[in-house]
């Protein structure tokens, strides 16, 4: 194979491989794996599933193809003979950016497990020109500006695909662009992404700003537009049409190809709705289908037997709701069925609160996804039983049989394979590579917890992992950690409910307490990675506060050998890739009750890190397999939160007149020393939010977290005693596979 390549590039690159750029043997790489990526394509499989997403953070996707195809090792060892580092021309490709969070990756993830399996199945969402957008720092603020990342020649593909989209009063014209997804060692399968001719990214001059009326032109170009104002909400719903109409367009025109008849249209396909961004499929299928003869009530019934809902949260913005007036705006057409949808619900049941639209002519997505598909599943243990008992009770006791729990996975090949060559090694030579495949196959590690040769190598490699970060911060930022640290680790979207507000009182009381004498054993390096969504003022006055925090502690010679600060900008998948190796301890610290599942705590578990979380989320698994010996638990339980919410008793300002170390990390935000570096009146909004509001009970958990922070740092010490802590989390990881997670999806819902 490896002369193959070798010849294949030459040829690509007109030249021989030691005379080509790096740009030139990206480039000739990015052509031989669209050509091998293309023989593993296959038709196999008369039912398929569409897996709808309005992101996909697939992340670069050179290496993950060469793992995938199953050449990575050949090639980078090739390139070596000609004096060339696979690691610098993977730094050539640019970061897709299709996706913000955990929903996206996800996604990824999941495509990346289906093409693994074997499973014919495809992904379909939006061709975003600027993503989300690219964060920058000034005056310790966040910065939004575009991000754009297609090239000319890139891994999308152009089709000869286009559909004629019509909205209230004009019409788009739709192209879709393929990218491969390739299997581990299997077949290939696609990411439709569809966009519109017409994009003008000019219209977007400096920051993320645009005229957000012209949706001839602006519909693609970011995902989730600022919707603080009528306009950016009407771009969203302009959008989540776009992309189910052209789904939905293209899922009949596939399976009527292989001989459907529509009737039996759940014979062919599985549409899975992952959150409620693609819920307008279920309306917009109805109406195609009647479009082509069926009655509306064997279309529903159709319908119903094909779509299946993902719940990612029980956060109520969350759970879309739409006033009618827009969607009469944007999309007439679908009104008459929606309202359909919403007698037959009215006419079967008196509970007001499953209606679909409510009283106030608001149209409930997950209310419509709920009732009209088949299965409605929760993203980890705790998530579902949450859903079932509480948050959707309502839908539970009248369809229990719809609802079933998927914990989530992620795939390992980029997250342990591809970041992480050392420990994938070490793996290989001690229990063999049949965990690539079945990661369960990772309990097999549990045999070498008490060999010391072996802890000391895991210990070796974290160390040399955290060598590469700090290399990496240092270049990338101009920043110096000591990487003889603790890496003390948060990186995630920035909301409240995930709680970096918490996770920064600790770094001023540790601050305080180094001023005072107090100095800890070994220096810690506490780092942030985080966007806040442009409209979504206390996330971004909680960024200004750990940016302000940077300057304050690490400019302080008395504190700074000893605790550094780190905000890491810009935080993507590239940067994930570094940071999730290097981390010494995961901060999962969401109140209980909030996160759904998470998926980079099972990063972070894989890769060696100990967790110290609230029993929330995937975090509930994590304990159950690690045991309270290998993870750092505190905090309040989800059913004492839910009563607080319930009871409306949880009064922030108790905690803070009640606890000295509150009042003193608190009072900080507002400090003269703080005032000096940072931005009054976020500090000061910040300040106040937490003194009188606190909706995610910051404080609540304050207290029990600090003492538990301390334990960590303290055990820490004992190397052994913490290297057999970091080989039991990975060889307990193999459970959070995504592999496993699609198994299920296909065993229970799919069906393929």
């Amino acid at each position: 194979m490896s002369v193959n390549v070798r010849e294949l590039l030459e040829k690509k690159c007109g030249n021989n491989i030691a005379a080509c750029t790096d740009e030139q043997l990206y480039y000739g790489l990015l052509g031989i794996v669209k050509e091998l990526a293309k023989k593993k394509e296959s038709s196999e499989g008369k039912k398929k599933i569409y897996y709808i997403s309005a992101e996909f953070l697939i992340g670069k996707l050179l290496s993950n193809n060469l793992i995938n195809l199953g050449i990575y090792d050949e090639v980078a060892s090739m390139l070596e003979q000609y004096g060339k580092d696979i690691n610098l021309i993977e730094q050539v490709e640019p970061e897709p950016s299709l996706g913000n969070g955990g929903l996206g990756r996800l996604a990824a993830c999941f495509l990346d497990s289906m093409a693994t399996l074997g499973l014919n199945g495809d992904g379909i969402g939006l061709n975003y020109h600027f993503g989300l957008f690219l964060q920058s720092f000034e005056n310790h603020l966040q910065k939004e500006s575009k991000n754009p990342w297609i090239e000319a020649d890139s891994w999308l593909t152009k089709t000869d695909v286009t559909y004629s989209i019509q909205f209230g009063g004009f019409t788009v014209q739709s192209r879709m662009y393929d990218l491969d997804v390739t299997g581990f060692e299997n077949r290939t399968n696609k990411l439709h992404l569809f966009d519109i001719e017409t994009v003008d990214e000019s219209l977007v001059e400096n920051g993320i700003g645009f005229n957000k009326h012209d949706i001839c032109k602006n519909l693609t170009l970011f995902l989730y537009p600022d919707d603080s104002d009528d306009a950016g909400r009407m771009l969203r719903v302009y959008q989540q049409y776009f992309m189910v109409s052209n789904a939905a367009r293209l899922i009949l025109q596939e399976c009527q190809a292989k001989g459907c008849n529509l009737y039996d249209l759940p014979e062919y396909a599985a549409i899975q709705i992952n959150d409620t961004h693609p819920s307008m499929v279920i309306p917009e299928l109805i109406r195609l289908l009647m479009e082509q003869g069926i009655r509306i009530h064997d279309a529903i019934e159709i319908v119903s037997k094909t779509c299946a809902y993902t719940n990612h949260t029980i956060l109520a913005e969350a759970l879309e709701k739409w006033p009618m007036d827009y969607l009469n705006r944007a999309v007439p057409q679908l009104m008459p069925i929606i309202r359909e949808l919403d007698t037959i619900v009215k006419d079967k049941f008196e509970d007001r609160s499953v209606a679909i639209i409510d009283d106030g002519n608001l149209v409930h997505m997950a209310n419509m996804d709920i009732h009209y598909g088949y299965s409605v599943n929760g993203v980890a243990y705790l998530h579902t039983e949450i859903l079932k008992k509480n948050e959707l009770n309502n839908f539970y006791k009248i369809y229990p049989e719809k609802f079933n729990n998927k914990t989530n996975g992620i795939t390992f090949r980029r997250w342990l394979m591809h970041c992480n060559k050392g420990l994938k090694h070490y793996l290989d030579q001690l229990i063999g590579t049949e965990w690539h495949k079945d990661a369960d196959q990772l309990e097999k590690l549990l045999a070498f917890a008490e060999d010391k040769n072996v802890l000391q190598k895991l210990l070796e490699i974290k160390k040399e992992n955290k060598h590469v970060l700090a290399e990496y911060l240092k270049k990338t930022q101009g920043v110096e950690i000591d990487e003889n640290s603790i890496f003390d680790i948060q990186v995630k979207r920035l909301h409240e409910y995930k709680r970096q507000q918490m996770n920064a009182l600790y770094v001023i009381h540790k601050y305080l307490e180094i001023k005072e004498g107090k100095k800890p054993s070994t220096p810690i390096t506490v780092i942030f990675g985080a966007k806040a969504a442009p409209a979504y003022v206390i996330a971004k006055d909680i960024i200004h506060l750990i940016l302000c925090l940077q300057e304050v502690v690490n400019k302080d010679p008395e504190v700074s050998p000893y605790l550094k600060v780190i905000m890491v900008e810009n935080y993507n998948v590239t940067k994930a890739e570094k940071l999730i190796p290097a981390c010494d301890i995961s901060e999962q610290i969401s109140l209980a009750s909030k996160e759904a599942s998470g998926t980079g705590n099972m990063k972070f578990m894989l890769n060696g890190a100990v967790t110290l979380g609230t029993m929330d989320g995937a975090n509930v698994e994590i304990a159950d397999l690690v045991g309270e010996e290998n993870i750092y638990v505190f905090g309040e339980s989800s059913d004492t939160v839910i009563e607080h919410y319930e009871k409306a008793d949880y009064v922030s300002k108790d905690y803070y007149d009640k606890e000295e170390e509150i009042k003193e990390a608190v009072d900080f935000i507002v400090s003269d020393i703080m005032l000096e570096v940072g931005q009054k009146e976020n500090l000061e909004r910040l300040y106040h939010e937490l003194l009188n509001k606190d909706w995610f009970m910051t404080l609540l958990d304050y207290k029990d977290y600090a003492a538990k922070r301390e334990e960590i740092y303290k055990d820490y010490e004992d190397r052994d005693a913490w290297a057999k802590k970091m080989l039991v989390n990975t060889a307990k990881a193999g459970f959070f596979s995504s592999d496993r997670t699609i198994a299920e999806y296909n065993k229970d819902i799919w069906k393929l």
